[in-house]
């Protein structure tokens, strides 16, 4: 715990913009100690972490560096058997957990390792690429559902035009050039790394990669 905690804390802290004094008044333990455990000299009993969790909104998992979601998105390799084994079978609600798990996880584990890789530019326009997709999937919904598409700035023809396909390749060629680009040392990025490094997660990648691998063959067919 000690290395993932001290380091999760430390930035919780940076990252809500107060100082540790602050911190550690609202903690209800002294500066000294928050610094102890901000750097890893002392770890915190489950009293401490159960209200660190509640001042930070952050759910356990993502403070014991076990989850990159806030919310504790741990997707178990149980769920996945269960769902690919009887998917005809599963309610829409629960489908939709599953997935927003994989999504979820999987963009974590890419935007963490991106972050480590350190270009700028490779994390904008992943994050481009990413938005589009979404913005098109919220948009249809939002038609569906009868919404005022005056909502979207993008003209109407545009969108059905697949103006932000093109927006989506564009952003993909960038994303690749820009990791072409950069000259530093690039994170392990295979199976054995991506389960030693992000437990819980890995698996979710897994199957993200699976299910995709499996449409592609469907349309080489």
């Amino acid at each position: 715990m000690k290395s993932n905690f001290s380091r999760v804390l430390s930035l919780l802290r940076q990252e809500k913009g107060i100082s540790q004094r602050k911190a550690a008044a609202e903690l209800g333990i002294s500066q000294a100690l928050l610094s102890h455990y901000e750097n890893g000299i002392r770890e915190p009993g489950l009293a401490f972490v159960t209200k660190v969790c509640d001042y930070y909104h952050v759910s356990a998992d993502y403070l014991l560096g076990r989850s990159l979601s806030r919310d504790g998105a741990v997707i178990e390799a149980e769920e996945l058997i269960d769902a690919s084994e009887a998917k005809e079978n599963l309610k829409g609600s629960i489908m939709a957990k599953l997935q927003k798990k994989l999504i979820v996880n999987t963009t974590s584990v890419l935007f963490d390792l991106l972050g480590q890789v350190g270009s700028k530019e490779a994390v904008t326009h992943a994050g481009a690429y990413l938005s589009s997709a979404l913005y098109q999937l919220f948009r249809q919904l939002y038609r569906a559902a009868g919404g005022n598409e005056s909502y979207f700035s993008t003209e109407r023809v545009s969108f059905d035009m697949d103006v932000l396909s093109a927006d989506m390749t564009l952003a993909r060629i960038r994303y690749t050039r820009a990791l072409e680009a950069y000259k530093g040392d690039y994170p392990a990025v295979d199976a054995q790394s991506l389960a030693d490094g992000y437990q819980g997660l890995a698996q979710a990648v897994a199957q993200v990669f699976h299910n995709t691998d499996e449409r592609a063959k469907k349309l080489e067919e």
